[in-house]
């Protein structure tokens, strides 16, 4: 038996590993995706009081926190009874969402995953990096780092600041736009829109002109979930579960989320400090599922912003319709998705509701509360106790790349054994293969870890040959 180690796995947030165990052969007998590390959100911040809660969850990421933030928000409204927010903060809410989708995804594509696309797999990984990116595409680079430095503004204008903001409070908002700051972000916004557009159109064309070897790269059948608005339109900010099968058949739809306990559950296994979410209805087998741009362009009816709409349009097309199983499609969708939020953007700049001064609502005070967003990776849920000290008993977590954790495990093994089985050498160009089909999830590892029941300490005594002579382990 041979083991190869992909450590760390690169370009990702967080941090992660591969192993692959081979027989004599060559042939690959286990391939798996490890979490390696540990953060412990869901216990630490029992004990506090829950107002510091849409705070302090988002240190769980500096690439995502408004998803966080938000999440958190939308279930402490639900504790203060101010769940139905007033126009003005629903919107500051939604425009700060759009923001953070519109930064994170530049930042994916154009840092993470397009020296893979603009070099190729095999390309030298002295160059096969965003420094490569910046030498030979200046200006794709110059967008990107454009685009995402636009994000983050207005995250900063809606949030406060532009990383782990607080602008979202228990039953609304602490601040309006102004009209300076409005102004400033409408200047950019069609540039934005424009450039959004264009790199639609790289992430197709790359698509389409490697569909061949794409459709079998990491790719296969799969469930998909998400949240969608009550007419079927995508919607980042807040909607109803649906979930369908390879087929685009509902499993479910317009699941109310303070109920999804009752349709999603989660499973330990001993490999990693993620686990592995299910849908109850088709148990942990066959209840696996995908999550992510990829997921909400499959289930979602239409987009409402007319660029967005005819990108999916032409998404869905290659597929006639049917969900698209096709992994490194996650690029196109997510660039759709861009697109989307920048349309979107420009909308609410143009409302005058953000310079409202009625900014939060309350009501009958309840004891439990669960907020469910899409964030850029994926529908992420937040569910929370409340005693009546006002300081949180319960907190549990299913970030997106938590729901992703199978299909990745999948798309390691579907790689590994395609391209490493039965090989008489293992190249790196055939190890980053496996990487470019953890990337295209774009997996935020950091957010996903979690673990259940105890954490031993274990120590281990080993002499010069690596003889293990001594253990002892406490918990």
């Amino acid at each position: 038996m041979k083991k190869i180690v992909i450590e760390p796995v690169t370009r990702v947030e967080g941090h992660g590993k591969v192993t692959i165990k081979l027989d004599d052969n060559n042939k690959v007998e286990q391939a798996r995706l490890h979490i390696v590390e540990f953060r412990g959100f869901e216990r630490f911040i029992l004990g506090r009081p829950y107002w510091e809660i849409p705070v302090m969850v988002q240190r769980l990421c500096g690439i995502c926190p408004v998803s966080h933030h938000l999440a958190a928000a939308k279930a402490m409204d639900r504790i203060v009874g101010g769940e139905n927010l007033t126009p003005t903060a629903e919107k500051m809410r939604r425009l700060m969402h759009y923001g953070q989708f519109f930064q994170s995804h530049a930042l994916h594509f154009f840092h993470l995953c397009s020296p893979d696309i603009l070099f190729g797999f095999d390309a030298d990984p002295a160059i096969r990096n965003v420094v490569g990116v910046i030498k030979k595409f200046p200006e794709l680079a110059t967008q990107g780092v454009m685009m995402r430095k636009f994000g983050q503004e207005v995250i900063q204008f809606t949030a406060g600041k532009k990383i782990h903001g607080t602008g979202a409070i228990p039953g609304g908002i602490n601040k309006n736009l102004s009209i300076a700051e409005r102004d400033h972000l409408l200047k950019d916004v069609d540039q934005m829109i424009a450039w959004s557009e264009a790199v639609v159109g790289i992430a197709k064309d790359y698509t389409l002109k490697n569909l061949p070897e794409l459709s079998k790269f990491g790719s296969f059948d799969s469930n998909h979930l998400s949240i969608v608005r009550k007419d079927g339109a995508l919607d980042i900010y807040d909607g109803g579960l649906r979930a369908i099968d390879t087929n685009g058949k509902n499993i479910f739809d317009h699941v109310d989320n303070q109920k999804y306990s009752e349709f999603i559950a989660e499973e330990v296994r001993s490999y990693s400090y993620m686990k592995f979410p299910f849908m109850k209805l088709l148990g942990p087998e066959k209840g696996w599922y995908r999550v992510g741009p990829l997921s909400r362009i499959n289930t979602c009816d239409f987009i409402d912003s007319p660029l967005a709409e005819a990108a999916r349009k032409d998404f869905m097309s290659i597929t006639d319709g049917k969900p698209n199983n096709h992994t490194m499609a996650y690029h196109w969708a997510r660039m759709i998705e861009t697109l989307h939020c920048a349309e979107k953007i420009k909308e609410l700049l143009l409302d005058s509701d953000l310079q409202g001064t009625d900014l939060v609502v309350k009501g009958d005070r309840r004891e439990e509360g669960v907020g469910i967003i899409e964030a850029p990776r994926g529908t992420l849920f937040h569910h929370y106790k409340v005693d009546e000290n006002d300081l949180v008993t319960m907190c549990n977590l299913i970030v997106s790349t938590t729901s992703n954790n199978e299909p990745m495990n999948l798309a390691v093994r579907s790689v590994a054994d395609n391209f490493i089985s039965g090989k008489p050498e293992v190249t790196e160009g055939l190890l980053n293969r496996v990487e470019v089909a953890i990337r295209a999830y774009d997996p935020c590892l950091s957010c996903a870890t979690h673990a259940m029941g105890k954490m031993p300490l274990s120590i281990e005594l080993q002499d010069s040959k690596g003889n293990v002579i001594d253990k002892k382990s406490k918990a």
